[in-house]
């Protein structure tokens, strides 16, 4: 070969390759280009409540042995304290509030009386900025038409109402059972009071704002005493229960429990707590506990149903009171 044509073939090669390397360059941007491309952006969550909706694994977990807080509230006239914990093996909620003027910070909202019940978070609607919000009374209806003997008239005269001989809301009397007892809660002006076999007339001679009652062995606990009667059937059958307590220095507290006797929650009120009185509301299906979420400015659900109810307690900061009803 001559010289010439090896230096041909050496200046064909140098070409060739570089031709390769260019064409590799612009492969490699162009899948580049291509792979920034089609990067999706980063999506913003939106905001939702710091709060627990349900307990999750490990929560359960965790409450096993230990208290979980779900919800804190402080202010120089309300003190709220949320955990979730198990109490006798049931999944339960305890809540305390202090309150500065319980008699202005707790209100009611209702369902319409003797035409319908309103679901648990139609009625929590109702009172938009309490921060905890639980059910209340026992109710009369065709599923639930069950009435104390010494009530006079029938079932249905009652239907769509509380029990109770005493039904307070807002300062109006809706009813009062002249000569029935009445066994249940009332709102004074210094907060709730319990009332075990009272005489209607002096039980509105104390001028309440409003009741919340359940049955007439609902009573628990009072003057620091046990009074519930353990030989009772609902009180030993395991339960989803609402129990509200006033202890000695003034806290009320909350149970909110998915599977407990009404003779267990009574001596573990009685050996925790030392309560002053201890009262059973409306439960089951009706149990119901909200607290206020700021992120969605609304009663937020955090444990049990979303069934018809006839009325519901709500607890407030006293700079979010509503107008005086």
């Amino acid at each position: 070969m001559s010289r010439r044509y090896l230096v041909c073939v050496g200046i064909a090669i140098i070409l060739l390759a570089a031709l390769l390397f260019f064409n590799t360059m612009r492969h490699s941007e162009a899948l580049t280009v291509s792979v920034t491309t089609t990067v999706e952006p980063e999506v913003t969550p939106s905001a939702v409540p710091t709060l627990i909706p349900a307990p999750s694994a490990s929560l359960e977990k965790e409450a096993e042995s230990a208290q979980v807080s779900v919800y804190q509230y402080d202010s120089d006239s309300l003190r709220v304290s949320v955990l979730y914990t198990h109490v006798l093996s049931s999944e339960t909620y305890l809540t305390s509030i202090w309150m500065q003027d319980p008699g202005k910070q707790i209100r009611k909202a209702t369902s319409t009386f003797h035409e319908n019940l309103g679901t648990a978070p139609e009625l929590a609607a109702l009172l938009p900025e309490a921060k905890v919000i639980i059910n209340g009374s026992g109710y009369v209806s065709p599923i639930y038409p069950e009435i104390p003997d010494n009530y006079p008239g029938t079932s249905a005269d009652y239907y769509y109402t509380a029990l109770g001989s005493v039904t307070v809301t807002d300062g109006t009397v809706l009813r009062c059972l002249s000569g029935v007892p009445y066994y249940g809660l009332t709102l004074q002006a210094d907060g709730l009071h319990l009332h075990v076999g009272d005489d209607p007339d002096a039980v509105l001679a104390a001028a309440p704002s409003q009741t919340w009652s359940f049955y007439e062995l609902c009573p628990m606990i009072q003057d620091g005493e046990i009074i519930l009667d353990t030989s009772w059937a609902f009180a030993r059958r395991k339960a989803i229960r609402t129990i509200i307590s006033l202890l000695p220095d003034g806290t009320y507290l909350l149970l909110s429990t998915e599977s407990m006797t009404l003779v267990d929650a009574a001596q573990y009120l009685q050996d925790t707590y030392h309560p002053v009185w201890t009262y059973d509301l409306d439960g089951g299906p009706s149990s119901a506990l909200f607290v206020h979420s700021d992120a969605a400015n609304a009663p937020h659900l955090v444990f049990g149903a979303r069934q018809p109810i006839v009325d519901v307690m709500g607890f407030y900061d006293l700079e979010d009171l509503p107008p005086a009803p």
